[in-house]
């Protein structure tokens, strides 16, 4: 199954903010710690050319810390890049963003002259929290669930920087497919646009592979199938997820598991490594490349039927 959510305000948004691009001096993009890439919009790295830009890693107490360790490592590589965890429990790490944006811009004093940031992120990764303690009051509308701020607006900072914010949206086709699954179950998709059944096994099978401990004691089970649909039975017996007949209802299983990966009851989870999605792309593009050259054998299979018809 393929997973994708864009309505129309997130075209629109998309919009605005290449027309405002040209204009700012550092970029900020909020990430979603537990999936640094899936969370990652290709549309920065398409327009920011040599603008600088800080790759904040929030709610990074959800988080697998050495995987964080290991992302912020990988993003550094790129030029111009600085990557800062933060979560809405340390205020005073997330205001090191502004001695980040000094440091970004050493030929820039801001005291004579300011710097225009623009903020940028998935919708639900926490942006508006995020902004409220970097200003020190509520300015920006918070709510848990995706797409709340609408429009672009500036807010004055410390330190003399002048910040857009911009809604949260994601990107027309998002891929790999698993990209689109990992958003769901982090967050960042409305819930009308996937099916949590599904999103649930995706989620059981990539933690019975890298955080089996954490399933056992979370769901006190004492051995572990090697399937995600087993584990999806195991938890919903356990939890009492049942529809008559003593079958277990996957539906409410699946929200169970999902509603416990969102709130960290299974403790800090990364849902992706570097070398993970490097390897999904590779195979992506792959497949990609072996559609277009059976879509070009198709056409030109066409063609031919069609110049005999009309010969």
């Amino acid at each position: 199954m393929s997973i994708n959510w864009f309505p129309g305000h997130m075209h629109k948004a998309r919009k605005e903010i290449a027309e405002v691009m040209p204009q700012v001096d550092i970029i900020i993009e909020m990430l979603d710690a537990r999936i640094p890439y899936s969370s990652e919009n290709p549309l920065v790295s398409q327009l920011r050319k040599e603008t600088p830009c800080i790759k904040v890693l929030n709610k990074a107490d959800l988080a697998d810390p050495e995987l964080t360790r290991l992302w912020v490592q990988h993003l550094e590589q790129e030029r111009g890049i600085a990557a800062l965890p933060t979560n809405q429990h340390e205020p005073h790490a997330i205001k090191r963003l502004l001695d980040l944006c000094e440091q970004l811009l050493p030929d820039r004093n801001l005291a004579l002259k300011g710097a225009r940031a623009m903020i940028m992120g998935i919708p639900n990764v926490g942006k508006s929290t995020f902004i409220n303690i970097l200003a020190g009051r509520t300015i920006a509308k918070t709510g848990n669930e995706a797409g709340v701020t609408k429009s672009q607006q500036r807010i004055k900072l410390e330190q003399n920087v002048i910040l857009t914010d911009t809604p949260g949206f994601l990107w027309p086709k998002l891929s790999p497919a698993s990209c689109g699954y990992r958003l769901a179950i982090t967050g960042a998709i409305k819930d009308t646009a996937f099916d949590y059944a599904d999103i649930a096994l995706f989620a059981a099978d990539y933690l019975l592979k890298h955080y089996p401990q954490a399933l056992q004691a979370r769901y006190q089970l004492d051995e572990l199938p090697n399937e995600g649909l087993e584990l999806m039975d195991q938890i919903g017996a356990k939890r009492g997820c049942m529809r008559k007949g003593g079958v277990v209802d996957l539906q409410k299983t699946g929200t169970l598991l999902i509603g416990d990966i969102r709130t960290g009851q299974l403790g800090p989870l990364t849902l992706e490594t570097p070398q993970m999605v490097q390897q999904e792309c590779a195979d992506a593009e792959q497949e990609a490349a072996a559609k277009a050259v059976e879509k070009a054998e198709r056409e030109k299979l066409r063609q031919q039927r069609a110049k005999k018809k009309y010969r």
